[in-house]
């Protein structure tokens, strides 16, 4: 089992979280730009380096979150387990505002304050 992260441990990361994961983001959207723009010219190779970088960059991004204890549920996704079940941001929030259960996935996130079991 991994680290169990209060709401304010979680949110004293997104600073790291969101400065790692701005730029990467960045950078894959033109790849991915000029990855179509590859594939539109039926230029093979070029394509297939491209498809490389990026996928090279996102398993670069996945363990820098890994490396802040933070778990990866998807492109650009991430959960801190809060021992009930995950808060969960995904890029661009600005914030760590909502939770989900351990079952519930992403689909079910309820904002941070309605966690079942949080007295508001």
């Amino acid at each position: 089992m991994g680290r169990i992260f209060t709401l304010e441990e979680a949110r004293a990361l997104m600073p790291q979280v969101k400065a790692t994961t701005e730029p990467v983001y960045a950078l894959a959207a033109s790849l991915a730009e000029e990855l179509s723009q590859a594939e539109e010219a039926g230029d093979d190779a070029h394509a297939e380096a491209l498809r490389e970088r990026l996928q090279t960059l996102v398993q670069s991004w996945q363990q820098s979150m890994q490396d802040l204890e933070a778990e990866v549920k998807g492109l650009w996704l991430v959960d801190f387990d809060s021992g009930d079940g995950y808060w969960c941001w995904a890029y661009p929030e600005g914030e760590l505002g909502h939770w989900h259960s351990y079952e519930g996935g992403f689909g079910s996130r309820v904002p941070a304050h309605q966690r079942p079991g949080v007295q508001a």
